[in-house]
C-alpha cells in the first residue's frame, strides 16, 4: 500500500474523483466546517453585515437627536401651517422673547410672555386644550419653552421653525410696539 505523501503533491493521491481541497463529505464533518453558515438568510445576513447595519443604525439616531432633544419631531412648524393652525384652530400666538426684542419687531397678534416667566405668566390662555404656536428669534428658545408647557399640561404646543426671522421670510405681518 502507498503511504499518502503530505504538502503540495498530495492531491496526486486522492481517491479518484476527489480533490486536494475539496468539501467535506460526511454530514458531521459539514456541519463542524462554519456553524454559523447554517442560519435562516435574514439572521445569516445580520451576522455578515453587522459593522454597516450598527453604522446605520448610529448615524441615523444621530440624524434624529437634534429632533428629539427639541421636544419632538412635531413640535416644530412652518409659517405656513402656524398661519393655518392660527387661522382654523384659534391657535394663540405667544412670542417668548425678552421685551425689548419684543418691541423691536414681533408677529402680529402674538403675546408676549418672555421664558425666564414662563411658569405661572398670565398671558397664558387659562384653556390648556387651545392650540399654542410659540415664537422666538430663531426657533431654540420657543422650542424649550414649548417642552416646558408641554409639561405643565397645555395639549397642543408648537414651535414656529425659524422663529422670527422665518415669519419675517414669509412676508408675514410684523408690528412694533413703542
Amino acid at each position: 500500500m502507498r503511504r499518502r505523501e503530505q504538502g503540495p503533491g498530495a492531491g496526486a493521491f486522492a481517491p479518484k474523483g476527489q480533490f486536494y481541497n475539496s468539501p467535506p463529505s460526511s454530514p458531521i464533518a459539514r456541519g463542524l466546517r462554519c456553524s454559523h453558515r447554517q442560519a435562516h438568510p435574514p439572521v445569516q445576513f445580520i451576522i455578515d453585515n453587522w459593522i454597516l447595519i450598527l453604522a446605520a443604525l448610529v448615524s441615523g439616531s444621530l440624524l434624529l437627536w437634534p429632533s428629539l432633544g427639541k421636544g419632538g419631531i412635531a413640535a416644530s412648524l412652518s409659517t405656513a401651517d402656524a398661519v393655518r393652525l392660527i387661522n382654523h384652530d384659534k391657535a394663540v400666538l405667544i412670542d417668548v422673547r425678552e421685551p425689548a426684542e419684543f418691541a423691536a419687531g414681533h408677529a402680529a397678534g402674538a403675546r408676549n410672555v418672555p421664558l425666564a416667566t414662563l411658569d405661572g405668566a398670565k398671558g397664558l390662555p387659562t384653556n390648556k386644550a387651545l392650540p399654542l404656536v410659540l415664537v422666538c428669534a430663531s426657533g431654540a428658545r420657543s422650542s424649550r419653552a414649548a417642552a416646558q408647557l408641554r409639561k405643565a399640561g397645555y395639549a397642543s404646543v408648537h414651535s414656529l421653525a425659524g422663529g422670527t426671522e422665518a415669519w419675517r421670510s414669509a412676508s408675514l405681518p410684523i408690528e412694533k410696539s413703542a
